[in-house]
């Protein structure tokens, strides 16, 4: 595919009622900052709205017709939200972001199994939900927490990989599957099965993932797998952890409290079956009606087309931005190796100067560390700006922000 005559795949700008506001300059509003939330589309907000209207009520307590609908319409969703990823129903859980999801297994997997001498294995290009779990871990148990390598065009070395397994210590292998920073699509199956043959479970960070490309989560087959739905075109409020049904069973709850018990004594108390066990107090009812509401929208547009969408948009930018002079951009330069995320500097210029300067034109970028300062050191600066990409965008937003950044350089006299 060429990347300069390809046609993008969607075009659902007016599914998003935010996206028709424009800017206190009175400019169409250009949303490139996905990465970090996603806009919704009206098929959410209507689904949670309408569970308020109609069919509000606490879950899986109450035998009234209300709380029989909440209840349906809540585990519903799961059942959707398990299925859009090739995943087990009962081995899906709700936990409030994909942050939550991975605490839940360095607190309730980790405490029990790692220990002085072992080693947690990560790598540099963690974002911070997916390093200090694994630093508090690591300081109260006694083991050690390994860094794997990032090349300079942002890409890890199975290599690398293998001779640290080989060295039999790691207990557990944790990675992002695609980098909230560089954009890189790591090759999850091939580290999973590696880890596993060496002995060490493996937790994959999806959040970049699932919002914009098929999941398959029973052929990546990771022992765990977080992601959180308000990068998904779903609310804030509510992540998920697939889990595989032996680890999760042999593992204690992570919070204690109302429907994660099965019976409560004076002394002491019996767990709920999967995945109500890690579910403790009342759930994020609307956010997961929502989610189901989210993963059907994107189901409905098709996987595959999302991943064609942000592809050309991710090849159209890296076409693009090196046309402004100074520009240095991070990551693997083949845009089937990265998702829908372009991090750039511009030499003379901060990040947040650059963000500021493309909010005047409408554009909204992120500038700062992304929550990966490790990543950042690594790359010796002290931030970037960045870009990414959703269903909603298109080619005239890159050529909107290209504006920007040509008009940003002239106002710092470059």
């Amino acid at each position: 595919m060429n990347p300069l005559t390809a046609t993008p795949a969607l075009d659902v700008r007016a599914d998003f009622p935010v996206l028709e506001r424009l800017t206190r300059g009175g400019k169409p509003m250009v949303y490139l900052d996905s990465a970090a939330t996603s806009q919704k589309p009206v098929a959410v907000i209507e689904a949670m709205n309408d569970y308020y209207r109609r069919s509000n009520a606490n879950i899986h307590r109450g035998v009234y017709e209300l709380a029989q609908e909440a209840t349906d319409l809540y585990e519903g969703a799961r059942e959707r939200v398990a299925a859009f990823c090739g995943w087990e129903t009962a081995t899906t859980i709700f936990t409030r972001n994909a942050t939550e999801a991975i605490n839940l297994v360095a607190y309730a997997w980790g405490r029990a199994n790692v220990g002085p001498g072992d080693e947690v294995l990560i790598t540099h290009m963690e974002h911070h939900s997916n390093i200090v779990p694994w630093q508090m871990l690591c300081h109260e148990t006694g083991a050690r927490l390994r860094y794997l390598g990032v090349s300079e065009e942002g890409t890890l070395s199975l290599d690398e990989l293998d001779s640290v397994l080989a060295e039999g210590r790691v207990k557990l292998v944790s990675v992002v599957h695609v980098s909230n920073v560089l954009g890189t699509l790591n090759p999850v199956a091939d580290i999973v099965a590696r880890s596993r043959a060496a002995g060490a479970l493996t937790v994959v960070d999806g959040s970049q993932a699932v919002p914009q490309l098929p999941v398959d989560l029973s052929a990546i087959d990771a022992d765990f797998y977080a992601w959180t739905g308000h990068k998904a075109v779903g609310p804030t409020g509510i992540g998920v952890l697939h889990g595989r049904r032996s680890v999760l069973e042999e593992m204690r709850p992570f919070l204690g409290g109302g429907d994660m018990i099965g019976r409560v004594d004076f002394e002491s108390s019996t767990w709920n079956e999967l995945p109500w066990k890690f579910e403790a107090g009342t759930s994020p009812i609307a956010e997961g009606v929502g989610l189901g509401a989210a993963v059907d929208y994107l189901s409905g547009l098709g996987m595959e087309n999302v991943r064609a969408h942000e592809r050309d948009l991710t090849a159209y930018a890296l076409e693009r931005l090196p046309t402004i002079e100074s520009l240095r951009v991070f990551g693997p330069p083949d845009p089937d190796q990265r998702g829908g995320v372009v991090s750039f500097a511009l030499e003379g210029m901060h990040p947040h100067d650059v963000a500021d300067l493309c909010d005047r034109e409408g554009v909204c970028i992120r500038a700062g560390h992304h929550c990966a300062q490790p990543l950042m050191r690594m790359m010796g600066v002290p931030a970037t700006a960045r870009a990414s990409f959703h269903v909603y965008n298109s080619r005239e937003d890159v050529d909107r922000l290209v504006e920007a950044l040509a008009k940003a350089r002239t106002v710092f006299g470059l």
